[in-house]
């Protein structure tokens, strides 16, 4: 069986498990708490599973594979017959892996716990300016995205069925609203989120679901 080492808050553990959800893949998760003990993932036994020390890390075959989106990729190759993440259109693949990466890679690393945990910890921001920096960051990106998704005909990010992009997508509304993002001016966000929340593949993967959840 597929093994998932996950934290229930981390957003791109999240988005593999919606993956895993759509796809109907049955896997064991294994939770990797990122705040006890100083953060679990920073053991040597899961330095050894992921030497970058962060969730989420998927083994399946005895093999280990990390970066939500690689493993996402991975999944879609690895297992064609099920629920495809990605459709065979090249000009749509491109546009679902555009989004997901102004997600995964411009919005998310600098709202990462570890560079929250920086910004206290060695730099001495308070935690009312490190949550502006959030709350920047996000309010960026969803702004960029907003017309990025109004562009685009369906129900989901892209089309009438829930892609890589959308798995992408609600982990960052669930941290926007976290740290008290106002929403009102994306419409097109609020939408995607209110067809994604009608699916059991996303509401099973929510936080709030999770076994570790503290």
């Amino acid at each position: 069986m597929i093994k998932l080492y996950s934290y229930f808050r981390s957003s791109a553990a999240y988005r593999v498990r919606i993956a895993l959800n759509l796809k109907a893949l049955p896997y064991e998760s294994i939770p990797v708490h990122l705040l006890n003990n100083g953060g679990e993932q920073h053991s040597a036994h899961y330095e050894s599973i992921n030497p970058i020390k962060l969730v989420p890390s998927l083994v399946d075959s005895e093999q280990i594979f990390t970066q939500s989106l690689a493993i996402m990729e991975y999944l879609e190759e690895a297992y064609p017959d099920t629920t495809s993440l990605l459709p065979e259109e090249v000009n749509v693949r491109a546009n679902i892996r555009a989004i997901s990466q102004m997600i995964a890679c411009d919005i998310h690393p600098v709202n990462n716990l570890r560079v929250l945990q920086y910004l206290n910890k060695q730099l001495d921001i308070d935690e009312t300016h490190r949550n502006d920096w959030y709350r920047h960051w996000i309010t960026v990106g969803f702004d960029a995205l907003e017309k990025v998704l109004a562009k685009q005909p369906g129900k989901f990010c892209i089309g009438d069925t829930p892609t890589m992009a959308d798995c992408c997508l609600i982990p960052q509304i669930y941290n926007a609203k976290r740290f008290n993002v106002h929403l009102d001016d994306y419409p097109h966000i609020l939408s995607v989120e209110a067809s994604c929340k009608e699916l059991p593949a996303f509401i099973q993967a929510e936080p709030e679901k999770q076994p570790d959840m503290a």
